[in-house]
């Protein structure tokens, strides 16, 4: 349902106004249970991930490239405006194109979550929604099941994670803890064994911990700045750390999760061998 807006006070775009504004969004999104989807592949991406859209808002030139996804959603709005109204209300020169305000999904359940997982993440208090998405996305391409964020991390549905991570925050099954990190109790109950990344004398190094082939591998990664709280280490299984040289000391958070998740990652299954007849 194509709609042209004239009017960039059109209450209907309410959903799309500010978006440069953090705290605002951080509220309003989860308390509406929405949040935005930015440029074709991302909204393409929350779709196949079977999410919901509200509404749709692009300019013209984009059309062409959201024409079937507009038709198989036609009883969704799709609001038309020029490249310039787009940037009045949202507060941005938006290059990809495309925003879609989407339905948030219910929580999903952590225990649910575990059944199957072999590999899992757990972010602690990460704030940067750069580095939340970057995270995801390697969690995505480097075979990690699933995503644990604390009470205190950042969203990973707010509009600049899903961005920064190639819309991979829908791929990956995630889930916020209610408590932490009481939550390691979960972790552990489902067979994990945890393994906090920390610059702690008594730690593993990331080759150590790769080597010991664990069947089930939590890996908890710390907020910037100040990394994992002395709680979280106590609670630990592990401390692990990767080897630095050169005088660095560590690595980002996004940077160091990908390191961790390559070398701790699990072989690919092999394919069934042919049966005869």
């Amino acid at each position: 349902m194509i709609i042209p807006i004239e009017d960039a006070g059109d209450p209907r775009l309410n959903d799309y106004r500010n978006l440069t504004d953090v705290q605002l969004r951080k509220v309003k999104e989860p308390a509406e249970g929405l949040y935005i989807a930015e440029s074709g592949k991302v909204i393409r991406r929350a779709l196949a991930a079977g999410h919901v859209p509200r509404s749709f808002f692009l300019s013209e030139k984009w059309l062409p490239e959201l024409s079937d996804v507009l038709s198989e959603w036609e009883h969704i709005p799709a609001f038309l405006g020029t490249a310039n109204m787009l940037e009045e209300i949202i507060g941005f020169n938006l290059h990809r194109g495309a925003l879609a305000a989407m339905h948030r999904p219910e929580p999903a359940d952590v225990v649910k979550l575990l059944a199957g997982a072999r590999r899992v993440a757990v972010l602690e208090d990460v704030i940067d929604h750069t580095n939340i998405g970057a995270a995801f996305r390697s969690a995505a391409a480097l075979g990690v099941d699933a995503v644990l964020v604390s009470p205190r991390c950042g969203d990973p549905l707010y509009r600049r994670s899903i961005r920064v991570s190639m819309g991979t925050v829908f791929q990956v099954p995630w889930a916020r803890l209610s408590e932490w990190p009481a939550g390691l109790d979960l972790l552990r109950s489902a067979g994990f064994t945890t393994a906090a990344l920390a610059l702690a004398e008594n730690s593993l190094t990331i080759h150590e911990l790769a080597a010991r082939n664990e069947t089930r591998l939590a890996l908890i990664l710390g907020t910037e700045g100040d990394g994992l709280s002395a709680q979280t280490l106590a609670a630990a299984d592990f401390s692990v750390t990767i080897p630095m040289a050169a005088g660095v000391d560590s690595l980002n958070v996004a940077a160091a999760s990908a390191v961790a998740f390559f070398a701790t990652q699990l072989p690919p299954a092999k394919p069934a061998a042919p049966t005869s007849r």
